[in-house]
């Protein structure tokens, strides 16, 4: 017998939306804090940044001493160890300025500082339409609602669990269990859409669909998210 799929579940980060890059985000950090940088200075700041993994929303860092790794694991976990885990990479960045970490992780919270996906609205609206709930299942240690109220994707959305608020994070399944029930959904009628397999993916382990999108610029990745639409029963 067929799958039908009658309810779906969405990562936030790299998925439905996309932040700004490394460069951005270092620039509005420093103007607001009126610094100013010699280019070459900036730009070898931008690149430890990026390979500290310090901006969240983010490529992974490349490389974690054992104690970073320790809250790095557990980053999602709540609010307090999220900004930790942050600005402890930024601030092992070798910064002009120590108070720039602070700044910086505020910034990356900001609605400004994110885009959607080209076809994110047109798929929420989709579904929508169609009468399919829609779940945001997210690793993240901070409230990002305001984000799709800014874009005006918080109407398209039924349910928001966020890992922080749950002290629980993906893979577990019990996050998706709290999504599912929100839902009125079984796992097997439900497909999780995320840009990583292994947390997204632990969807799986109740029997939901998983459908992959790459974590690549949202120039690059037009229409990923309409093939859901596809799935639908």
């Amino acid at each position: 017998m067929a799958r039908v799929i009658t309810g779906v579940m969405f990562d936030f980060s790299q998925t439905l939306f996309r932040s700004e890059s490394t460069g951005p985000w270092l620039d509005a950090g420093l103007a607001r804090m009126g610094l100013e940088l010699p280019a070459a200075e900036r730009d070898a700041l931008a690149e430890r940044l990026l390979e500290n993994g310090a901006m969240p929303g983010g490529p992974e860092p490349r490389r974690l001493t054992a104690e970073q790794q320790v809250q790095w694991d557990r980053r999602d976990l709540d609010a307090e160890s999220h900004r930790s885990a942050y600005e402890g990479l930024t601030h092992a960045s070798d910064l002009p300025d120590p108070a720039l970490a602070r700044i910086l992780y505020d910034r990356h919270m900001e609605p400004d500082a994110w885009r959607p996906y080209p076809d994110a609205e047109a798929t929420l609206k989709e579904l929508r339409e169609r009468g399919v709930p829609v779940a945001v299942v997210s690793n993240i240690g901070w409230d990002m609602r305001p984000i799709f109220e800014r874009f005006g994707f918080d109407r398209l959305i039924d349910v928001f669990v966020l890992s922080y608020e749950h002290g629980v994070q993906k893979p577990d399944p019990a996050l998706f269990r709290v999504a599912l029930d929100a839902l009125g959904k079984s796992g097997p009628e439900t497909v999780m859409v995320g840009d990583n397999p292994r947390a997204d993916g632990g969807a799986t382990a109740l029997g939901c669909a998983f459908h992959h999108v790459a974590p690549i610029p949202i120039e690059e990745r037009p229409e990923a998210l309409a093939a859901v639409l596809g799935m639908l029963g």
